[in-house]
């Protein structure tokens, strides 16, 4: 599979340059084939300097909260290295993952020219660094530039997408339908493909997958070896194998793999 290429805001001369990413050898950049678009994709390198010149870049240490739900809006977070996790706390302390957001990605939505609250807390999954995009700034850059509003826009309906499929499958399926749903997204999402099947190419550990599907990490993990002992998949610490995408397909349709 060939490369993707992304955007390193890190390279000589202070403007952003194309680097490759190896579909294989995915570590802090792993690749999402079906993912949203980068935000800065098409940039110009003039135009790439002014983004730059406007943002405030911030290095997290895995762990760190970026942003907590019902806290003050400003702006949008690009995740520049490392990947980032967006969720929902409720009162209780049960908290509901939406998506993990990697390289090229931003977070902060969906008021990205400020006001208001946010309805999700983001903290660092990794060490990342983040480049601040404030408001009023984000608001004078895309009336500037037509591909930063396109990446903008695209980057809301994506997220507009997870929010839907979120609400559906909690809505709608039982965890072990949640569980093949979510695995064939990941798949989508990140796969791989390998001569025994495909690899989701990013790292998730059983409490991140726990937190996705509204599970206990032990049933989670307890699943993953159900779904290997059926020769489904194969889990490999946090790596997982899709071996039969089709009975995943039919146990999210509500059929269990016999």
């Amino acid at each position: 599979m060939s490369p993707t290429r992304t955007w390193n805001p890190h390279a000589a001369g202070g403007a952003a340059a194309p680097v490759q990413a190896s579909a294989l050898l995915l570590t802090e950049t792993e690749r999402q084939p079906n993912g949203p678009r980068p935000l800065l994709q098409g940039l110009t390198e003039p135009e790439l300097a002014l983004v730059m010149a406007k943002g405030q870049r911030r290095v997290l240490y895995r762990g760190t909260t970026l942003f907590s739900q019902d806290t003050p809006h400003d702006g949008i977070w690009l995740v520049e290295t490392g990947r980032m996790r967006v969720f929902y706390t409720a009162p209780s302390g049960r908290e509901i993952t939406l998506a993990y957001w990697y390289p090229g990605n931003f977070v902060g939505g969906p008021e990205v020219f400020g006001n208001g609250v946010h309805s999700w807390s983001g903290m660092a999954a990794s060490n990342a660094t983040v480049l601040h995009l404030p408001g009023k700034a984000l608001q004078g850059l895309v009336a500037q530039i037509p591909a930063l509003a396109l990446g903008v826009i695209e980057g809301l309906s994506f997220k507009g997408k997870c929010y839907s499929a979120l609400a559906q499958m909690l809505g709608t399926r039982s965890i072990t339908e949640r569980l093949a749903h979510l695995l064939l997204h990941l798949a989508d999402l990140y796969g791989v493909e390998e001569e025994d099947g495909t690899v989701i190419a990013a790292t998730f550990t059983h409490a991140d997958l726990a937190h996705m599907v509204g599970a206990t990490r032990q049933w989670v993990t307890i699943s993953l070896k159900r779904l290997a002992a059926q020769g489904i998949v194969v889990a490999r610490r946090s790596q997982i194998v899709i071996l039969r995408p089709d009975l995943l397909a039919r146990m999210r349709g509500g059929e269990e793999a016999a």
